[in-house]
């Protein structure tokens, strides 16, 4: 019964990051505003317009049409790779009133279908005829447990301590999709890497959101779009939202990180010295990379070491593990661009958010990302080839 404004914050990383990681286990989702007939609401505080959008009646089901655009990866970046989700596509948007929901965005190249309900997210991409499956975590089924709405003044605290780290607009009124809204937008102060700010844009009176939207540093344009056209409030019928991938198609299943308690959960191996007795490769992570201090060394399953350098989205992660003898290349890497690092042959990803590398070396696969730069990323990858 909460739609797409009570999903939690979690939920919502957890679509967003698996429609984007289909393409190249990118970044986040944009939204541009657009224009429409509607009258602005009344200007009003940030936290009071935040709270009456938490306690706006929940609609019975909201049908929209979408709009993504994809400003995210250099031309021809991904040369032989095609998805709407590399070249954008306009679409259509249903969520009814009890968790379920679906996107759907053509293009000449194929569609993509996004389904999700309570329990799972399916990605579904035509241009490779595979579809995607994650698990998502269960949610509180008692109002009870899911807490009720915070109250204007724990709105404002929690905005006041925000403000210590984030530049926070005030709440703008304008007008998305025809609907009086207001849009909000946050700017880190530090270690932000190449994020210059996300914003976000509702619709006054239902309080469903209508923009959300991630931009670079030096660009007007969002890195991502995915925009809100035009809406309509009310019950959606189950056929909008059950889609199943079509018979024969490739199902690949995702799994979460798992945060299961009790006293059979594996201590986690964590520290330089812990993590190298645990692999049976030789471990590289100097103390310093690029200038940023060694953060965190970790053992991500049984086999991928992940080193953590620096502090904020400004960090640069990379995670080793040994090589299984397959060419770094393999799939689709193999269309990504090539540099030489330290003699060494990998593909690079840049885009307007961040870099990632991939090589391997001395029998070990590296993995490089960061919100930086691909220059950054060269010489954070040439000082550990």
């Amino acid at each position: 019964m909460r739609l797409l404004r009570t999903l939690s914050t979690a939920r919502l990383l957890v679509l967003l990051a698996a429609v984007v990681g289909v393409v190249a286990g990118g970044t986040a989702i944009a939204v541009a505003a657009t224009g429409g007939t509607g009258t602005p609401p009344p200007p009003q505080p940030l936290a009071s317009a935040i709270h009456d959008a938490l306690t706006a009646p929940t609609p019975d089901g909201v049908t929209a049409s979408v709009q993504f655009t994809n400003n995210l990866f250099p031309s021809g970046a991904l040369t032989g790779v095609s998805s709407p989700l590399l070249a954008g596509a306009s679409g259509r948007l249903w969520v009814t009133n009890d968790g379920r929901g679906r996107i759907e965005l053509q293009s000449d190249s194929g569609d993509v279908q996004v389904v999700w309900s309570k329990t799972q997210l399916s990605v579904y991409d035509a241009s490779s005829n595979t579809a995607y499956e994650l698990a998502l975590p269960a949610e509180p089924s008692t109002p009870s447990q899911q807490g009720s709405p915070p109250s204007v003044d724990q709105i404002g605290t929690f905005l006041a301590r925000l403000a210590d780290y984030a530049t926070v607009s005030d709440a703008v009124p304008g007008v998305i999709a025809g609907q009086g809204a207001y849009t909000v937008s946050v700017s880190p102060k530090e270690n932000g890497g190449l994020l210059d700010s996300i914003s976000l844009g509702w619709d006054a009176a239902q309080g469903v959101p209508l923009e959300i939207g991630v931009y670079a540093k030096g660009s007007s344009a969002p890195a991502l779009a995915l925009t809100v056209t035009d809406i309509s409030y009310g019950a959606v019928a189950d056929s909008d939202v059950d889609i199943a991938p079509p018979a024969g198609a490739k199902v690949v299943t995702l799994s979460a990180p798992s945060h299961a308690g009790g006293a059979t959960k594996t201590p986690e191996v964590t520290g330089l010295a812990a993590v190298q007795a645990a692999v049976p490769f030789q471990v590289v992570a100097p103390d310093t990379l690029s200038g940023l201090a060694r953060s965190d060394v970790r053992l991500v399953g049984s086999k991928n070491v992940l080193i953590t350098y620096g502090e904020g989205l400004g960090a640069i992660a990379v995670v080793e593990r040994a090589a299984d003898g397959s060419q770094s290349g393999a799939g689709m890497l193999g269309s990504l661009p090539t540099v030489v690092i330290g003699g060494v042959s990998a593909h690079e990803l840049a885009t307007e958010l961040g870099t990632v590398l991939n090589w391997q070396q001395n029998g070990v696969s590296f993995a490089l990302a960061g919100s930086v730069t691909a220059s950054d990323a060269e010489a954070a990858a040439a000082a550990l080839a």
